[in-house]
């Protein structure tokens, strides 16, 4: 789970490739680089599989408490370790310690999440000030992927907000970064697939791919919010990248306009591995999308 950078390349014969793998094990948490992540149907396995939810059961996310990104997950063997800014720290164990399973909610969907114990829900709650509990994802439980983006019957995500997988290429930061007065990081996306390689956005063009050995329907453009105006080092929230993102990937559909930026993605097989490295191959592309 070392860090890992790619270093940029021109696409060739050999196509783009995978220049970092990520997860972000506790919902709206600092973020993992890996060199290589296993999946399984809902995702990258440590990805999004815990989140911190109020005493509703409702989600919270750097929407509601920007601090959240300054809250450091190291995976270890059988537990996370997670450290807040002013140093201190616990150990969250993968299986809960708690008294059993709740029913959480992310935006309209009902989930099941399972317990932690009291102290783990009072760590979080005193580092935002707010009553919360800890909760992990309750595999006997499928959370279904909206059905009209479904691959397959049995698509299903983690506690990620729609999707099991979050692809941006390196060049498409690149673009966006050369309109901004300062750069902002990757980070600010949350993206799990970050590839070199190709011309700016091309993965909007993307129907399907294979990486590494594994096949990828990618079924939605990423609509972006808020929290891409956090800087995840600070915590502090401004205007960009979403003021400038807002004058050149603006999209209408359906009588709503979105600002789009990375694209969502559904694996064909049931559990593999992508590492750095491997190489991307489109199999199918779509119609570029055309912004207002």
């Amino acid at each position: 789970m070392n860090p890992v950078g790619g270093d940029s390349e021109k696409s060739g014969s050999q196509g783009p490739k995978v220049s970092s793998v990520r997860v972000y094990p506790i919902k709206s948490l600092g973020g993992v680089e890996m060199d290589a992540a296993r999946f399984s149907a809902r995702g990258f396995e440590l990805d999004r599989r815990w989140m911190l939810a109020d005493r509703n059961g409702r989600f919270l996310s750097q929407r509601d408490f920007p601090a959240l990104a300054l809250m450091q997950v190291a995976p270890q063997s059988d537990l996370l370790r997670v450290t807040e800014p002013h140093g201190a720290s616990i150990d969250i164990p993968f299986i809960p310690d708690g008294e059993g399973s709740i029913e959480v909610s992310v935006w309209d969907d009902a989930a099941s999440g399972r317990t932690y114990s009291s102290a783990v829900d009072e760590f979080f709650s005193n580092y935002i000030g707010s009553d919360c509990r800890l909760v992990k994802i309750d595999d006997a439980v499928p959370r279904p992927v909206e059905e009209s983006f479904r691959v397959h019957p049995e698509d299903e995500v983690s506690f990620a907000d729609g999707f099991p997988f979050l692809i941006i290429g390196d060049s498409s930061l690149a673009d966006l970064n050369a309109r901004l007065e300062s750069d902002v990081a990757m980070d600010r996306f949350r993206p799990n697939i970050i590839f070199s390689g190709g011309e700016p956005f091309a993965e909007d063009g993307w129907a399907r791919v294979r990486i590494g050995e594994h096949e990828f329907h990618i079924v939605k453009p990423c609509a972006r919010c808020v929290m891409t105006t956090i800087d995840q080092e600070t915590g502090a929230k401004g205007a960009e990248p979403l003021a400038t993102l807002a004058t050149f990937r603006l999209y209408s559909a359906s009588g709503k306009r979105k600002i789009l930026f990375g694209q969502n993605a559904i694996a064909s097989g049931a559990s593999g591995i992508v590492q750095v490295g491997d190489v991307i191959e489109l199999l199918e592309s779509k119609p570029m999308p055309t912004f207002d």
